[in-house]
C-alpha cells in the first residue's frame, strides 16, 4: 500500500530498510533488503491471546439450514490508522448491512486508545487462533467466511505485521494458505488491500474461493498513511462497493472502475486490482445473499474526501448495478 501521490514507504525492518512501496513514477527505489533476514526458527507454541479467546467465545453459532458469513478483519501495520478505520468499519458493516451481526472478528495491531475499543493483536498466531475459533462456529458445508486484510505489501509478495514495541514480521501466502487449511473453513472470500497482492493468486487459489486483491503482482496500491481515511481500494470496494450492493464481486467490478478513473485523475501508475474466481464459490455465496435481506448502508465515520464524479457515497441505498464489464480473472501461473 502506497500514500497518496506515491509519497515512498520506509520501513526500518530490524536496521534494515524494506523497499519503497508504491513510490510515484519520479520516485527513485531504496535500497533492497533478504527478506531471509526476517526468518526465524520455530518458536515453542504460544498461549492462546485471552482478549481473543474472549470474543471467539462469544461469537454467535451459525444457524442450520441458513448459510451464515462470517467476517475476519485483519489490521496489520499498527502505525497507520488507515488500516484500523477499515477493519472495524467492516465489522459494523458487516453486522448492519451482511447478515453477520455477532459472527465478526476484527484483529489490528494499533495501541488502545479510550474510548475506542481495545482490539486483539494482528500476528500470525492469533491469525490462526481466530480462524480456529471462527471454523469451530461454522458448518464447513453451509456457512462462508470473508477475510479482509489490509496493510502494506511488498514486492516479493509478503504483508508487513507492525506493532510498536514488537519485531516488525511478515505474512507469506504459503503461512497465509496454512492458516485457512489448518482451520478447516471451506468456502472463502479472501480480500488482500496491499501493495503487490496479486503475488496472494497462487498460492491462495481454490475452488471455493473468491480472491480479490487491491493490485498486480508488480504493481502498488495507494491510499495509505495517517493522512488518509480509507485506501483507495478499501474506499472503493468496502465503503462504496458494499454500501451499494451484497455481491462481494460485484461491488469488485464498481470498485476497478472507480480506482481506474482516480488514478488516471491524480497521474497514478494503475494498481490494476486483481480478482480470482473459484469455480464452485459462486454458488456458495448466491445462496448466501438469497438467504437474507441486506440491512441499510452504512456512512462511513471517518472524513472522506469528496468523491469524483460518478462515484457513490456511503451511506445512500441506490439500485444494485448491472456491470458493463467483468474484470479479468486471474487464474495463477503454473
Amino acid at each position: 500500500m502506497s500514500r497518496r501521490g506515491g509519497l515512498p514507504l520506509a520501513v526500518l525492518l530490524a536496521g534494515l530498510v524494506l523497499p519503497a512501496v508504491g513510490a510515484g513514477p519520479a520516485q527513485a527505489a531504496t535500497p533492497s533488503f533478504d527478506v531471509k533476514s526476517l526468518v526465524k526458527p520455530a518458536a515453542a507454541p504460544r498461549a492462546p491471546d485471552a482478549r481473543l479467546a474472549a470474543e471467539l467465545a462469544q461469537l454467535a453459532p451459525q444457524r442450520p439450514g441458513h448459510p451464515d458469513l462470517f467476517v475476519l478483519g485483519f489490521a496489520g501495520d499498527g502505525s497507520e490508522q488507515v488500516f484500523r478505520n477499515e477493519v472495524t468499519y467492516l465489522r459494523d458493516l458487516a453486522a448492519r448491512r451482511l447478515d453477520a451481526a455477532g459472527r465478526v472478528v476484527v484483529l489490528a495491531n494499533h495501541p488502545d486508545a479510550p474510548p475506542a475499543r481495545p482490539l486483539p493483536e494482528a500476528n500470525l498466531h492469533t491469525l490462526r487462533q481466530a480462524l480456529a475459533g471462527i471454523a469451530a462456529r461454522m458448518d464447513p458445508d453451509e456457512d462462508l467466511l470473508l477475510a479482509y486484510f489490509t496493510t502494506h505489501g511488498t514486492d516479493t509478495h509478503e504483508l508487513l505485521v507492525r506493532r510498536d514495541g514488537e519485531r516488525d514480521r511478515l505474512l507469506t501466502p504459503a503461512r497465509l494458505r496454512e492458516a485457512l487449511d489448518a482451520a478447516g473453513i471451506r468456502h472463502r472470500v479472501l480480500v488482500i488491500s496491499a501493495c503487490y497482492s496479486g503475488g496472494f493468486a497462487k498460492a491462495l487459489h481454490d475452488p471455493d474461493t473468491l480472491l480479490l486483491m487491491a493490485a498486480r503482482r508488480d504493481r502498488p496500491s495507494f491510499g495509505c498513511g495517517n493522512d488518509s481515511a480509507a485506501t483507495f481500494f478499501g474506499r472503493a470496494w468496502l465503503v462504496e462497493g458494499l454500501n451499494t450492493t451484497t455481491d462481494f464481486d460485484a461491488a469488485f467490478v464498481q470498485a476497478t472502475a472507480a480506482i481506474e478513473a482516480r488514478e488516471l485523475a491524480e497521474g497514478l501508475e494503475p494498481s490494476r486490482p486483481q480478482i480470482n474466481r473459484g469455480e464452485r464459490i459462486g454458488a456458495r455465496l448466491a445462496a448466501w445473499r438469497a438467504a437474507f435481506t441486506p440491512g441499510p448502508a452504512l456512512p462511513y465515520p471517518f472524513a472522506l474526501e469528496a468523491p469524483a464524479s460518478g462515484r457513490v457515497d456511503a451511506g445512500t441505498e441506490p439500485a444494485e448495478p448491472t456491470p458493463s464489464r467483468r474484470p479479468a480473472d486471474t487464474r495463477p501461473t503454473p
